[in-house]
């Protein structure tokens, strides 16, 4: 991995920009912009087309049978299934704790209600390898804040069994075999045989995400999800073997994904790239990860873990790692980040199966104003407003003052005859 040292250049190496390919204009938006037109046309017929066009193959029929979904438990390892529930156990756990910390609230006047969503369509793809893990953080938050139905989509052609055993431990409902922008708008805007949805969850590539983006406010999104991300802040102390676990573990991803190291040690820099060289060497996806170290891995050694902080912030990534003395101390400061780790015990990939908080985290800097997936994704909250005498007499005049202000005589109106009622009494 490259080193790079000082503030200043760590500084200018971690300045995002904006994704181009989300900005729009290209010939990929245009093509997501027809598939999405013709699938409100023309229904199931366009998803069966685009199908056939991309996948080669048209199933006979989109669901996936029920039984088959059952059956799946039988067909992946005893202790893959026991990781699948004790995964699901600890995301229930921690979702269920904060909803009952969120669901309450209420003041003279004030008060709101919480209606979960009826229905949420998850996107699960399975490319260069299936993943359960991000199935479990999205269906079972769902499910916790009182979604009545999930359905999920995944490409067609043979749907890995551990996806199935996942979908069925998180409690989806029903499954389609059907992938790409026509998954998305099919969910989005229904057919005849896949029913809408109120949001639209889950990763995918750029089609996918570019339909999310299209169809944002005829349906709700989860996020616009980039590649993974990870920049570890690392003193002296820190163990340069699990830094670079942790830095290889991003990598491996893809090759898109950011590994990142910041760190106030010369010496630790030296040993986390001699690490790497080491580990490398013995993971099966190292092609992969290789490329993604040599396109996007990057270690800055700079002079302060003030400057180290200010960095994090700056870049505003997935996970920040934190791997020095008295590592607790310093979460608060953090601003701009999906999920903090902290200590030499913790490691980002406890947090991507079985810790509990939902690892669908803001990426490439969303994170300075977006959050991590959770309960309050899938709720609407319905204000209600009551008013007595009391509130009346206390607010009545105040309300008609700034009516009239905004020129709004009508407002005014309502509430002056409230108000009189009560003179007249």
């Amino acid at each position: 991995m490259k080193i790079i040292k000082g503030f200043e250049a760590a500084k200018s190496a971690l300045s995002r920009q904006a994704p181009r390919e989300l900005i729009g204009g290209d010939e990929r938006e245009q093509a997501v912009r027809d598939i999405i037109s013709d699938v409100a046309q023309r229904g199931d017929e366009a998803v069966r087309y685009y199908t056939r066009k991309f996948d080669g193959v048209v199933p006979k029929t989109w669901e996936v049978d029920r039984e088959q979904i059952v059956k799946a438990h039988d067909k992946i390892a005893p202790d893959l299934l026991e990781a699948l529930e004790l995964a699901a156990k600890r995301i229930r756990i921690f979702h269920t704790r904060q909803r009952e910390s969120l669901w309450s609230g209420d003041a003279e006047g004030m008060s709101w209600m919480v209606h979960p969503l009826k229905r949420v369509g998850i996107y699960v793809p399975h490319g260069t390898a299936p993943y359960p893990s991000s199935l479990l953080m999205t269906a079972i938050p769902a499910k916790v804040a009182g979604v009545k139905e999930v359905i999920m989509a995944t490409p067609p052609g043979k749907i890995p069994p551990v996806i199935m055993a996942a979908a069925d431990i998180a409690g989806v409902d029903r499954i389609f075999s059907i992938g790409g922008a026509q998954a998305i708008a099919a969910m989005a805007l229904g057919t005849e045989s896949i029913p809408s949805v109120d949001k639209v969850c889950g990763p995918g590539n750029i089609y996918v995400t570019l339909a999310k983006k299209l169809l944002y406010g005829v349906v709700g999104i989860d996020g616009l999800y980039g590649p993974s991300e990870v920049l570890i802040i690392a003193d002296n102390t820190a163990n340069p073997a699990y830094c670079a676990t942790d830095l290889l573990a991003q990598a491996e991803h893809g090759t898109l994904s950011a590994a990142i190291l910041v760190t106030t040690s010369k010496s630790l820099a030296s040993k986390v790239n001699h690490e790497i060289q080491q580990q490398l060497e013995k993971l099966p996806r190292r092609e992969i990860t290789l490329e993604s170290l040599e396109k996007n891995g990057l270690i800055a050694v700079v002079d302060t873990i003030d400057e180290s902080i200010k960095l994090a912030n700056l870049y505003a990534p997935e996970h920040v790692l934190l791997m020095m003395e008295g590592a607790k101390s310093y979460v608060d400061r953090l601003t701009n980040v999906g999920c903090i780790v902290a200590g030499e015990m913790a490691t980002v990939a406890i947090g991507d199966y079985v810790a509990g908080p939902s690892h669908v985290l803001p990426t490439e800097g969303t994170a300075r104003f977006s959050s991590p997936l959770n309960v309050i994704d899938f709720i609407k909250i319905i204000n209600v407003v009551t008013v007595n005498q009391d509130n009346l007499e206390e607010l009545g005049e105040a309300a008609s003052t700034l009516a009239r202000a905004e020129g709004f005589e009508a407002h005014a109106e309502a509430i002056r005859k409230r108000l009189a009622k009560r003179d007249s009494k």
